[in-house]
This record gives C-alpha cells, structure tokens and sequence, in this order.
C-alpha cells in the first residue's frame, strides 16, 4: 500500500456557491469522506490563504509575513492523506473527489522510505 496526498485547488476569487448550494456541496464532500474512511490516513479542509502565516529564515534571521506564500488565482483549499494500492486506485478517489468538491483534486504520492 501507497499513501499519497490528494488536494484540492480552489479559485479563491471565483464567485462562491449561492447559500444553498453550500450545504449540498458539504453534503457531497461527507458523503464521499464516508466512502473512503478506511482508506484516510489523515485530511481536513483549510481556511482561506488571507489567513495564512509564512515563516522563512534570511540571513539567520526568523521573518514572519502575514498572507500566503504565493499570490496565485488557486490555492489548496483542503487534503486527504490516504493510503491505497497504487496511483490507479488513487486516481479513481481523486476522480470521485473532484466530483464532490466541484473543484480540481491533484494526486502525489509520498516518497518511498
């Protein structure tokens, strides 16, 4: 078994769901949570990069910036760790999982020990 990462991207500055499709999208992401809970090692979903924190290190000294890292139209809105057989199975997860959070879902698996 294989664990990869699967992320959501979403487009922080599209328009949002109108309010009654909020509640249907987190029903679908439930759902769809329900269906992989033996397969979820870890995820959550993240509060929007405005809320971010970046800490670097320049010439030995600790920065501390407020905002995300990156400006970019997308940014990860939330992760699944999971662990599976292998990229096919993983890419049928992420494909069930773009379905639900309507939004893109990257694959990557984890290094090999």
């Amino acid at each position: 078994m294989t664990q990869y990462l699967l992320t959501v991207h979403h487009d922080y500055y599209q328009d949002v769901p109108a309010g009654r499709e909020i509640p249907e999208l987190y029903d679908a992401v439930e759902k769809f949570n329900e269906s992989i809970k033996d397969l979820i090692v870890f995820g959550g979903g993240l509060e929007p990069p405005h809320t971010a924190t970046v800490v670097a290190t320049h010439d030995g000294q600790t920065v501390v910036t407020d905002g995300p890292y990156a400006e970019t139209k997308e940014a990860v809105g939330g992760f699944w760790v999971v662990e599976v057989a292998d990229l096919d199975a993983a890419i049928e997860m992420a494909s069930r999982a773009t379905v639900a959070c309507r939004a893109p879902i990257e694959v990557r698996p984890f290094e090999s020990e």
